[in-house]
């Protein structure tokens, strides 16, 4: 059976509008409509959260969270705006115009060096979403990374943290990536989808969902290798860390109550995607995130939705931003974020 290379596009297109690196798209208001349900109870007093998320897996685990404001039944008034972009999101954080920002990782540190200040201006209050990544193959020959030696390998994100982390996991497996193996790297993830679909003998590295699109529509495509795990054998105490939530440290200060509870409402909505991924499938196409319901449903299980907080969020964010650092201080902003960047976390 043979793939159309447009017909693997057009089916690669509803995955992109997934991706938060998608094309610029205007943003989307979950806005609360009139409703006479009452609003769950709350300790604090009812506040106003402006939230900036992005389409994507940072979005996904948001989801019930935004139902709940928008049946008007959350504890507090949560106004969530989902972009196609983190380029459209940094202007909201560094002029103050939202609360709450669902981030990339790296650049949560760099908005924390942007906003220097004593306190920190901008802290990171949850990890939401681990590695995406995973490396898709035609066939059954790559069990580890050491079987990419001597392969070509297209992937995307040539200088950003894809080729970083790809490098780093390269190099901890004893390959050298410039010499072992051809990474060629493409564009955007759905050229790397069709190349895949062009040539069966070649590998891809793909997010979440293009994974489960490609997979859908290349017969034999299956996931080789899951990055995430791949990132735990080599860099224990740590995370592949994709996703994150920063606050503006003021807000959080402000509503120190009303704060913790919105994170437990987002802690509970997180484990709502992953428990429950058909009613969360359609959530996230109710919310246009994605168009298709069975796209989303089918993604969640791979797009390590998670929810860490405290400590915890610290060890498994810590020990990725080191690993960024040493290969480019720049993707984090400089330097790596002090004590004052982890919400809730004593130095």
């Amino acid at each position: 059976m043979t793939v159309r290379p447009r017909l693997l596009v057009a089916a690669l297109a509803v995955a992109a509008l997934l991706s938060g690196c998608a094309g610029t798209a205007a943003g989307t208001a979950a806005t609360p409509s009139p409703t006479t349900a009452s609003p769950t109870a709350t300790a604090a007093e009812r506040t106003t959260f402006r939230i900036a998320s992005l389409k994507g897996p940072t979005t996904m685990g948001l989801v019930e969270l935004m139902d709940t404001a928008t049946q008007g039944t959350a504890r507090h008034d949560y106004q969530v705006t989902v972009y196609g972009t983190p380029d459209e999101v940094v202007p909201q954080v560094l002029h103050g115009d939202v609360d709450v920002a669902m981030v990339p990782s790296n650049l949560a540190a760099v908005l924390y060096a942007k906003t220097k200040a004593t306190p920190a201006a901008v802290q990171v209050a949850a990890v939401n979403t681990l590695g995406v990544l995973q490396v898709v193959e035609v066939g059954e020959t790559v069990h580890s990374l050491a079987d990419l030696r001597g392969r070509t390998v297209y992937s995307s994100g040539k200088g950003t943290t894809p080729q970083l982390v790809l490098d780093h996991l390269l190099s901890e497996n004893g390959l050298d990536p410039a010499a072992d193996l051809h990474v060629e790297y493409l564009s955007e993830p759905t050229q790397v989808a069709a190349q895949l679909a062009a040539d069966p003998s070649a590998v891809a590295v793909l997010p979440q969902p293009f994974v489960t699109v490609a997979e859908a529509q290349i017969p034999g495509a299956r996931t080789a290798l899951d990055l995430t795990d791949e990132w735990r054998k080599v860099t224990p105490g740590s995370e592949l860390v994709m996703g994150v939530a920063v606050v503006r440290a003021a807000f959080a200060a402000e509503h120190p109550d009303a704060f913790a509870e919105f994170l437990d409402d987002y802690a509970a909505s997180v484990e709502f995607t992953n428990a429950h991924p058909d009613d969360a499938g359609a959530l996230i196409a109710a919310a246009g995130v994605v168009p298709a319901a069975k796209v989303a449903t089918a993604a969640i299980p791979a797009s390590h939705i998670t929810y860490l907080d405290g400590s915890a969020m610290r060890d498994a964010l810590e020990g990725y931003l080191d690993v960024l650092h040493d290969a480019d201080p720049a993707t984090v902003g400089g330097a790596l974020p002090g004590d004052d960047f982890y919400y809730g976390v004593d130095g």
